[in-house]
């Protein structure tokens, strides 16, 4: 006959292994799948990014092709150069803005 004490050592002994085993995987999944997630978010920003950049780019080579240089005076020329400066600033805080937000969703 065995002792139920030596018994019992051995059964608590072999729950907190197999309850240790479970934690380390259940941890494991949920660190990879964090990892998987911030991988996406990194690779969606990224593709948001070149997307905002070339909708400027096209948008700057259409408005550079718009403009005719005997078609502007110089004051139009000034409030034209002066719009595009405050809607690039208003697109700038605007993006900032966005960009916080995801820092904020990240954390």
């Amino acid at each position: 006959m065995s002792n139920p004490l030596v018994h019992a050592f051995f059964v608590g002994r072999a729950f907190a292994e197999a309850v240790g085993e479970q934690l380390e995987a259940s941890l494991t999944n949920a660190l990879s799948d964090l990892g998987k997630f911030d991988a996406e978010q990194r690779e969606n920003l990224r593709q948001f990014m070149e997307q905002v950049l070339e909708r400027a780019n096209r948008e700057e080579a259409l408005a550079l092709q718009n403009r005719t240089g005997s078609s502007y005076e110089s004051s139009n020329k000034q409030e034209d150069l002066q719009a595009m400066i405050d809607e690039l600033r208003a697109e700038t805080a605007q993006l900032r803005a966005e960009l916080q937000l995801y820092r904020n969703r990240s954390n």
